[in-house]
């Protein structure tokens, strides 16, 4: 096998990886707030938000020792250890105590800030400027399935229980377990790829990571407070909070819903995958329109704060609105209509698609924007997203379902308008640039 099928399978291997290890990691997330309320423990007293909250607050700060973690131990051996960890997070659940939860909380935090660096440093070395493109699409196409695999078990597997018993939460959480614990071991097969020209540029790069380091934090402060950034923040802060609402909050409110019958928590794993149906949709399609970018970014960015304000008042008429926090038994609120499973899986889909596409053109926006400064700016956008995310986690204990659409509507809005403006600069700043070349 030559160098470039090696790096191709490096690359399979890594999204196989990681498809393993976030089918376990995002089904468990997105059931934990349902299983935490079927405790029927006394020395039990966590909640599955603040849980979330803790770990997208401790991965904000950990961005900045992330690389230097990297550098050390190197890429394969990060992700390994990082995998171990989200198994250890995961295995908790099968029998869980308050301080054990949110010590897992923090340490997943770091993991995760470890694990993402890793995967872009593997993803960068396993690349030529040739495959890049074709890498990323291979990585993001391979986890984003893990949306299906997951939430299609939790489906069959909580068909028809209205309550979630100890021995239901106890086999689920010991498959998940064994499933991301694959994923982990996965990461032993990726075999190092051949240096082509220059055998040194690696180490070099390595030496360089570790000693500009410190240049590199610097280096994101700074961009942190340009106009550029600074625009482009508040659409990002709004992926945080969305990110929040589709992967937590969400399936939480269906599984709450007495009116939707036996189905309701088999439903959380169905809405799951009907999310995983709008990411896989949006990220191929503006993935490649990206390529004959002729309209630019603001037309699949306002396609996305459509389908989402679609989506979020579809939600507010058929969810109750006490669905987010409601008890186990769930809620018997009436919603403004007739609740119905259906228009609920929908706004699932609406969810995924909308969220692929801010997502697609921000990375596209930051990539083309801070091309000369890219892993700082990268960071940044970790940064402000999971950010924004631990924050709407938290509020999730408390707010009604109508406020935390209302601040998502207001968020997504501005941060729509601010990407327009982002671009506009962007267009008239290549405009410029062509026309000084003429």
């Amino acid at each position: 096998m030559g160098p470039e099928g090696k790096t191709l399978l490096n690359i399979i291997i890594l999204g196989f990886g990681f498809m393993f290890m976030f089918t376990a990691f995002q089904t468990c997330g997105n059931i934990e707030q349902t299983v935490i309320k079927s405790f029927n423990s006394t020395e039990f007293h966590g909640s599955g938000y603040t849980s979330m909250a803790i770990i997208y607050g401790v991965f904000s700060a950990s961005n900045l020792i992330a690389p230097s973690v990297v550098a050390v131990i190197g890429p394969q051996l990060s992700m390994f250890f990082s995998g171990l960890v989200y198994s250890g997070y995961i295995a908790m659940f099968i029998h869980p105590y308050t301080w054990s939860f949110y010590t897992a909380s923090v340490v997943v935090g770091i993991a995760a800030a470890i694990l993402w660096t890793a995967q872009g440093n593997l993803l960068t070395i396993n690349s030529t400027d040739a495959t890049i493109g074709r890498n990323s699409g291979i990585f993001w196409a391979l986890l984003q399935f893990s949306l299906f695999f997951g939430n299609m078990y939790i489906y069959f597997a909580w068909h028809g229980h209205v309550h979630i018993s100890d021995k239901d939460r106890q086999t689920v959480f010991i498959s998940l377990t064994v499933i991301s614990l694959v994923g982990s071991f996965l990461f032993f097969l990726i075999q190092k790829p051949e240096p082509e020209a220059t055998p040194s540029e690696a180490s070099e790069s390595l030496l360089q990571t570790e000693s500009t380091e410190s240049a590199s934090i610097v280096k994101a402060l700074q961009l942190s407070v340009t106009k550029e950034m600074l625009l482009l923040s508040i659409s990002i802060a709004y992926t945080g909070l969305e990110l929040t609402f589709y992967s937590g909050v969400y399936g939480t409110c269906i599984g709450a819903m007495t009116q939707f019958g036996d189905d309701a928590k088999s439903l959380i794993g169905l809405s799951g995958i009907f999310i995983g149906l709008g990411e896989i949709l949006g990220g191929g399609v503006f993935g490649m329109l990206n390529k004959c970018n002729r309209f630019g970014r603001n037309p699949v960015v306002l396609l996305g704060l459509i389908t989402h304000f679609m989506a979020f008042y579809l939600i507010f008429l058929n969810i109750a609105s006490d669905a987010p926090i409601a008890p186990e038994e769930g809620t018997h609120l009436q919603a403004y209509i007739t609740p119905r499973y259906t228009v609920a899986l929908l706004c699932s889909f609406l969810l995924g698609l909308g969220d692929s596409c801010f997502n697609t053109q921000l990375l596209s926006i930051v990539g083309f924007m801070f091309r000369e400064d890219s892993a700082p700016a990268f960071a940044v956008f970790k940064f402000v997203q999971s950010i924004t995310a631990a924050l709407a986690f938290f509020y999730s204990n408390y707010l009604l379902l109508h406020w935390q659409l209302l601040i998502m509507v207001v968020v997504g809005f501005l941060g729509t308008l601010s990407f327009f403006v982002a671009e506009w600069v962007v267009v008239s700043s290549r405009r410029d640039t062509d026309y000084d070349s003429i």
